[in-house]
């Protein structure tokens, strides 16, 4: 299927499952590397078939650029960009931002520290892109300090390996900790603000890691060894994110959580070094008139968001395109 999408604000409106939410999906998987849906590409594929491609032409300052990426059972991803294989489909986010609010997403409310932490991390890469290696030097590190633990824990290596390793954690977690502290002082008013606007008070973002040094990591290496793991870092921390006086994850209702996911994005998308494309799916179904129209003021100020109804008038304004999907078509 060929389509060309406009910028600005694209509507993309059809029944419940005629495949508004896998456009946007294809879309996200070709310019960030995974589908905010699954983690297993093998979900990606249709079934019976052994493969699965997705091509894309996007324009960047002015320049159109191809964009082609292939999913192949039991060989994983690959991408090619302008023709030119990319070393890690990771990289493609990093030239080709963009922001999704799907359902699933809300995992990012109320799941467990790792999704967020994995959020938050990827956001530190789109910006703050000269720190985006940080966090996966970090968990190298500790991968490697790890694997020396166990090994003394064995007995088959003396406490010495561990020295360079506990260094390396300790110099790439202070970094971590502070870029970290960095972007969440860079989100929190933005965060504050939109969630204000959305109806919600008292909105904060909070990240109270501490740096792991060599001589906190040293006070509790009899138990890292014991465990097989380093037990303080980054890689433990969290992100409190707080609406109302209170956690969204724990105590916020699944309209708080979508209102809090929303006031995220929002905050990201007007501080991004190069405008993101915003996908939106499913985003109106809970919005009452106001938010609806607070929301389609925000998003006019990006180069270009998409977004999903079941029908035209769900949207307050009129987009600059309307593409209406049915079963296998959109057009």
């Amino acid at each position: 299927m060929e389509l060309g999408l406009s910028p600005g604000l694209v509507a993309i409106v059809g029944e419940n499952g005629a495949g508004k939410t896998n456009l946007l999906e294809a879309i996200h998987v070709a310019t960030q590397g995974f589908s905010p849906r699954t983690r297993s590409d093998t979900q990606l594929i249709r079934f019976g078939e052994s493969a699965a491609a997705i091509s894309l032409v996007v324009a960047e300052a002015g320049t159109e650029h191809r964009v082609e990426l292939r999913i192949t059972e039991g060989a994983g991803k690959s991408a090619t960009l302008d023709g030119a294989a990319v070393d890690s489909v990771d990289a493609l986010r990093r030239r080709l931002p963009a922001l999704v609010f799907t359902p699933d997403r809300l995992s990012v409310i109320k799941g467990g520290p790792a999704i967020r932490r994995a959020y938050f991390d990827r956001a530190l890469g789109r910006l703050h892109p000269a720190r985006g290696d940080l966090p996966v030097d970090y968990a190298a590190a500790v991968a490697q300090r790890n694997a020396a633990l166990r090994r003394v824990d064995a007995g088959f290596a003396p406490r010495d390996i561990l020295v360079p390793w506990t260094a390396r954690v300790a110099e790439l977690g202070t970094a971590l900790v502070a870029a970290r502290r960095s972007l969440i002082d860079d989100l929190s008013s933005g965060f504050h603000t939109r969630l204000g606007e959305l109806g919600l008070e008292h909105g904060s973002l909070s990240y109270t890691g501490e740096p792991p040094t060599v001589g906190l990591l040293e006070q509790r290496l009899e138990a890292d060894i014991a465990a097989g793991t380093t037990g303080i870092g980054p890689h433990r921390d969290d992100v409190r994110i707080v609406a109302d006086g209170h956690d969204l994850r724990s105590f916020g209702s699944q309209g708080q959580q979508r209102i809090g996911l929303l006031a995220l994005l929002l905050a990201e998308a007007v501080l991004a070094p190069c405008s993101p494309v915003l996908l939106l799916d499913d985003v109106l179904s809970e919005l009452d008139s106001r938010r609806r129209s607070i929301l389609a003021a925000h998003v006019a100020t990006l180069e270009q968001t998409l977004i999903t109804a079941t029908q035209r008038s769900a949207l307050p304004v009129q987009p600059s395109q309307l593409v209406e999907v049915s079963p296998g078509q959109a057009h």
